[in-house]
């Protein structure tokens, strides 16, 4: 997550009992680890089995493997099919509505034969030129030309194509609409309460010492009369320094808590659902935001690359839209202030040069002092986008899920495990490549690797 940190030696961990390695299909070799040996102790009788017995089992626990085993593969084989076409197809293409590609449902049935889908998917000029008339007739399908995946093999092409095939429309979720409510800070409430305590106790205090002078003069004791607690020093003098404590803490929080925006949601000049587009269209937040792969912003799509969808996406035909406080959004509307800033009218030509950039407002916002990028974190990290931003696919309308605090940043690096393995970002830890091929570590979190310094961030 955080280049040029340094390689700290680790301490060997103390081995706490037996070491067994397990192999599984999906899984490398694990240590488990046991904290106290325990005597194994088997009498004749239990080492005596039926031998018929024992096979049966045997062949119980084979069949259960291998049927778990199959199962298990398919549900990978699908995943992997639904992961290649986000990856590679969702931006272009819907299962059930022409986008800048056709329509995939039913895909296959409309292709002579799945060899030359393949082809044409990998390379369509070659599918072409075995001058098919189906091939011929989709190179002129859109002005748009397809982008070819010549690094496609053919497994992921059969995954994808499996998991169109069997594509069913979602259910639709409940709406959300805006951001989470914050949880109940009952902070004042209890300082009231204590407040008023104080006082109830002050009062009782003083008519405690009056009963004790009146008890006195009963008596004939003499006693000199009650200070009344506003002249009292020592009570004054307990009450300043409280107020001084009191005081303190508000001022602190208040002065950590500057320029943090956590659920901070302005509004936009066009109503924009990701909810709609990376949740349920599904589009790879790396379309529209590349520059988060690359660099150290994650830039704001422009209009030109709005309008690559949006040619063909002329009313809005989804759910309902409802902003933050509940109101109903008219998507068909909101498309025409895309509309507007691009200088298009639908079914005329449309000329990019007269697009006009939209002044999005900024939401997630860093103090000038501290350094971020992007790229270290979704390249070199790993880190998955709504690990920062929340769900983002479930959001209408942004806003900031984080506070981005130091503190929270700090305690993310502290518990975050790099992903090491078939990371080449990472291939200079020689010593932690070793450690945890050898089992002398299962993981490695950012602040070994230096995550937690100072001038990682401060410079």
């Amino acid at each position: 997550m955080v280049h040029n940190l340094c390689n700290n030696p680790l301490k060997p961990a103390p081995v706490l009992g037996y070491i067994f390695f397990v192999a599984s299909p999906q899984l490398s070799h694990r240590c488990h680890i046991f904290a106290r040996q325990t005597g194994i102790f088997f009498s004749i009788n239990q080492l005596v089995l039926n031998m018929v017995a024992r096979k049966t089992v045997y062949r119980i626990l084979i069949a259960g493997f291998i049927f778990f085993s199959f199962s298990n593969n398919a549900v990978l084989i699908a995943q992997d099919g639904k992961a290649l076409f986000n990856a590679n197809c969702a931006s272009c293409h819907k299962m059930d509505q022409d986008l800048t590609g056709p329509a995939l449902m039913g895909v296959e049935d409309r292709w002579p034969s799945k060899d030359l889908l393949k082809l044409w998917i990998k390379n369509w000029p070659a599918a072409v030129a075995t001058g098919d008339a189906y091939a011929t007739k989709m190179k002129d399908w859109s002005p748009a030309a397809m982008n070819q995946f010549p690094n496609l093999a053919d497994a992921d092409l059969e995954a994808i194509l499996t998991y169109v095939r069997d594509w069913k429309p979602a259910v639709a979720p409940t709406p959300v609409g805006g951001p989470a409510e914050p949880a109940n800070d009952n902070t004042l409430l209890f300082g009231i309460l204590t407040l008023i305590l104080a006082i109830v106790a002050f009062i009782l205090l003083q008519v405690n010492s009056n009963l004790r002078k009146l008890a006195d003069d009963k008596d004939g004791v003499w006693s000199p009369e009650p200070i009344p607690f506003w002249k009292n020093k020592t009570y004054l003098g307990l009450g300043t320094v409280l107020l001084f404590i009191i005081g303190g803490v508000f001022v602190s929080k208040g002065a950590i808590g500057l320029g943090r925006m956590k659920n901070y949601q302005p509004e936009q000049p066009i109503y924009y659902s990701h909810k709609v587009h990376a949740g349920t269209n599904q589009i790879n937040c790396m379309y529209c935001h590349g520059g988060a792969q690359e660099g150290k912003h994650s830039n704001i799509p422009s209009v030109n690359l709005c309008m690559n969808c949006h040619l063909a996406i002329n009313e809005y035909k989804g759910e309902q839209l409802f902003d933050g406080e509940g109101k109903e959004v008219d998507g068909t509307a909101e498309l025409q202030k895309l509309f507007d800033y691009a200088g298009f009218t639908p079914g005329q030509p449309w000329d990019p040069a007269k697009a006009k950039p939209i002044e999005w407002i900024k939401i997630h916002n860093l103090p000038d002092h501290v350094y971020f990028n992007h790229a270290q974190h979704v390249t070199a990290g790993k880190v998955a986008c709504q690990t920062c931003h929340g769900e983002i696919q479930k959001m209408d309308e942004v806003y900031q899920f984080n506070d981005l605090s130091m503190g929270w940043c700090v305690n993310c690096h502290r518990e975050s495990k790099v992903q090491f393995s078939e990371n080449g970002f990472y291939s200079i830890y020689e010593k932690y490549h070793d450690d945890i091929k050898n089992n002398r570590l299962d993981s490695v979190t950012v602040e070994m690797i230096g995550g937690t310094e100072c001038q990682k961030c401060h410079y």
